[in-house]
């Protein structure tokens, strides 16, 4: 079994994150952010990925630690389950439409956490989440998994551009964490 669990506890959060990456979807989520629950589930339900999040942080601030804390602790996860990451396909990548909006994602687990995300926002909360924190959670989880992530969305409704993009990540990490033996170590250098 490929998983892990991470618990990540700072002056601002308190995190616990367990993962499965041979699961079939099943997630319990609790942030204490609505909507970020609700993109946490869909992520976990196309990505094939059992999740479960626990996570306090100061939101009578507002969401910024308690989002980048949840990238970051999902990355260590990922990488965690991963191990030495022999037999993987390593690349990924997923076209994701929903409604007018179109996510694109690919992803390179190459050992080199790195992120481009391009998308214009309409406004600057969908409930009590900030869409700002969308490009932030997608670099802290990059850089702690050590996952290059390229992101670009399109869209009218940021709702539908956020989800799509979620479900996005998930099938494209799915594919790049899917076990091909023929493959060995996936890298010219023997190591990623």
């Amino acid at each position: 079994m490929r998983s892990a669990t991470v618990h990540r506890q700072t002056k601002e959060t308190d995190i616990t994150i367990e993962i499965n990456l041979d699961g079939k979807g099943i997630s319990t989520i609790d942030t204490g952010i609505g909507f970020l629950d609700h993109m946490l589930a869909s992520f976990a339900k196309h990505g094939l990925v059992d999740l479960m999040v626990k996570a306090r942080g100061d939101l009578k601030v507002d969401d910024h630690h308690t989002v980048e804390d949840i990238g970051i602790s999902l990355g260590e996860a990922y990488k965690d389950a991963l191990k030495d990451k022999a037999g993987i396909e390593r690349f990924g990548h997923a076209l994701v439409p929903m409604d007018e909006a179109l996510a694109v994602v690919a992803v390179d687990i190459s050992g080199r956490g790195y992120s481009v995300f391009k998308a214009d926002f309409k406004h600057p909360m969908i409930g009590e989440y900030s869409t700002a924190m969308t490009r932030h959670f997608i670099d802290s989880f990059a850089r702690s998994a050590g996952i290059t992530i390229n992101v670009k969305i399109e869209g009218e409704d940021d709702h539908h551009m956020v989800e799509a993009m979620f479900k996005a990540l998930g099938i494209a990490l799915s594919m790049a964490t899917a076990k091909n033996e023929k493959r060995g170590m996936p890298s010219t250098k023997g190591v990623l």
